[in-house]
This record gives C-alpha cells, structure tokens and sequence, in this order.
C-alpha cells in the first residue's frame, strides 16, 4: 500500500485543502498570526503521519504522540479563531468534523501500536 494511500493522510491532506480554502475570506491581520499557526499545525500534523508510516512499529508511538498533541493544540486555536470571529460557525464545524475524524482515527493508531 502506498503511504499517500493510508485513510488518515487522506482524511489530513483534505483538511488542509479545506482549511486553504477558507484563507481567502480571513482578515489579513488575522491570516498572518492564528491563521499562519493553524496552516503550519496541520502541516506538521501531515508530515508527521508520513513519517510514522514510514517507521519501524518500535519508533511510531513517540510520533503518534506528538501527532496527538498538535491535534490537541488545533483543536483550541480553531475554537479561539471561531471565538474571535477569524472563521463563522459553519467553517468552525466543518473543520472541527475533520479533525475529530483524524483523532478518533489516529487514537486507533495509538491503541494498535502499543498492542504490539
């Protein structure tokens, strides 16, 4: 199977182009701040799933991890840019559906890597 091919990639790679999608309609002053910190989040994020599914099973869990974190890290700066009226509710909880999607998918990753 090819790493583009895994479903949580797949799942990752389409928020960002969701989260892209919306650059357009954010103020300037808030698209080089929280803005530009979400987008590098969710390329971390994307970089870093290729990476564990690039690893040996031994070396996945501390990746898998720090995935988990920055997820976490999203999470609270897309409910602050909804807050602060970066994004309105409808992009909040389009994005916010994405993400809970990459969590539950990433905490199977977890759990079936430390079954190993």
């Amino acid at each position: 199977m090819n790493d583009f091919d895994i479903p949580i990639f797949k799942r990752t790679y389409e928020l960002y182009k969701t989260f892209y999608g919306y650059r357009a309609t954010v103020t300037k002053q808030d698209r080089y701040t929280i803005w530009q910190r979400c987008e590098n989040i969710i390329l971390d994020i994307l970089e870093s799933i290729l990476l564990a599914s690039q690893t040996y099973k031994t070396e996945k869990l501390p990746i898998l991890e720090k995935v988990s974190l920055k997820l976490n890290f999203l999470r609270v700066f897309l409910r602050l840019m909804k807050e602060v009226k970066t994004i309105d509710n409808r992009k909040y909880m389009t994005l916010e559906e994405l993400v809970d999607e990459i969590g539950r998918m990433l905490g199977g990753w977890i759990k079936s890597t430390k079954e190993r």
